[in-house]
């Protein structure tokens, strides 16, 4: 049986092919440094575990869940937004419950975009941003992302024509895999253009904790009138060292939040409640972890950043997420680069190219192994690479 167009013309999922060269490694017996995956090492907190475990033990939570999400969960969401941004919501209609928010970023396509509609979408970028608007058969207009504007994507290069048949926007800041962030600035910019045309902001933001060097970092929803044109989805993978648990929120604009929560209404079932309640503590209990998972990144960043320079690379140290990126060095394209660092060194590198076409020429490193191994890892790349030119 043929599978529908859409699937025919979907690649397989970037990281997936990453998983599968790691387990080809291991199964030759070879000693891999993973800096491929974004996956925390940090243990979740044992305050939300233990939280976690005393729910599973209530009988109320082994039935179906609300496929919107606990009230009690959603409520915790709008004051940590209160708190954290003094932005105001409301948890019955401005917050639905996700199961992490890329289910929620991949479903938003099949409610807004019919057959051919328009989504703009940065690259290079999250993988899911393309891929839900191609399922919805939608299609994407790339919104390049260049060094020289601050990975920012420039609103007035996007032709009016293109703008008016334009359904949804995806931005992400602070920035897979580029690391850049963005200020209320550039939020406020976005807001009038989707005003103006009629578009739904969609912004993907499970990195906005994971900041550096004592910067605090905006909600896009902190932008004047943002409710009025934008979503904003987060999740406590990356904050609370969450993401095997899967859980998240979208929150913002009360159609879209509406939309999408009777979109999942038909698809699924909902959060597992006693997850719920463990993201509940997350939220409201001890915020010490943030700081302390921060602090290790930081070191960890700052480990790379002296391994890259003394290989020859010379680049800003990113203020934000757990990524950095880079370009890779005169001679190699992102995939022969990756390839390299894989067969010679043993360490996994993500190739630029998997987050778009503007990608290519780059590759990411992601700072989620202990800083012994990050030292280890860069000490392996010295020793194939040397000095190298760009």
């Amino acid at each position: 049986m043929k599978v529908n167009n859409a699937m025919q013309n979907l690649p397989p999922y970037l990281f997936a092919r990453i998983e599968q060269k790691i387990a080809e490694a291991k199964e030759n017996g070879i000693d891999i440094i993973n800096l491929g995956i974004g996956d925390p090492d940090i243990p979740t907190p044992k305050h939300i575990i233990d939280r976690m475990a005393s729910s599973i033990y209530d009988s109320a939570n082994h039935q179906y869940p609300s496929s919107v999400g606990l009230l009690e969960f959603r409520a915790m969401v709008a004051d940590w937004y209160s708190r954290r941004f003094k932005v105001q919501l409301d948890p019955k209609t401005e917050v639905v419950t996700l199961l992490g928010s890329k289910e929620g970023i991949a479903h938003i396509s099949f409610t807004y975009l019919d057959k051919d509609d328009i989504s703009l979408v940065p690259d290079p970028g999250y993988p899911v941003y393309g891929i839900g608007t191609l399922l919805a058969g939608g299609q994407s207009y790339i919104m390049p992302l260049k060094p020289e504007n601050g990975f920012l994507p420039v609103l007035e290069d996007i032709p009016a024509e293109i703008a008016r048949k334009a359904k949804l926007m995806f931005l992400n800041y602070p920035n897979n895999p580029t690391g850049a962030i963005a200020g209320l600035d550039f939020f406020a910019k976005v807001v009038e253009f989707a005003r103006q045309y009629d578009i739904l902001v969609c912004h993907d933001a499970p990195y906005s904790e994971m900041a550096f060097d004592g910067i605090v970092l905006p909600s896009f929803l902190q932008a004047p009138g943002a409710k009025d044109v934008a979503i904003e989805f987060h999740s406590l993978s990356k904050t609370y060292n969450m993401t095997g648990w899967r859980i998240g929120w979208a929150a913002g604009n009360r159609d879209a939040v509406e939309a999408l929560g009777r979109f999942k209404s038909n698809v699924d079932s909902g959060v597992f409640q006693a997850i719920q309640y463990a993201g509940i503590e997350a939220l409201k209990g001890p915020q010490e972890s943030i700081k302390e998972s921060c602090a290790i990144y930081q070191e960890r960043r700052d480990i790379a950043m002296a391994g890259l320079s003394k290989m020859g690379w010379s680049i800003e140290p990113p203020q934000a997420t757990f990524y950095l990126w880079a370009p890779v060095p005169q001679g190699f394209t992102s995939a022969s680069f990756a390839e390299l660092m894989l067969d010679k060194a043993g360490v996994i590198i993500t190739p630029g190219n998997g987050y778009g076409e503007y990608g290519e020429g780059y590759f990411r490193i992601a700072l989620t192994v202990p800083r012994e191994r990050m030292q280890e890892a860069f000490d392996r790349m010295y020793n194939v690479l040397g000095k190298v030119e760009f």
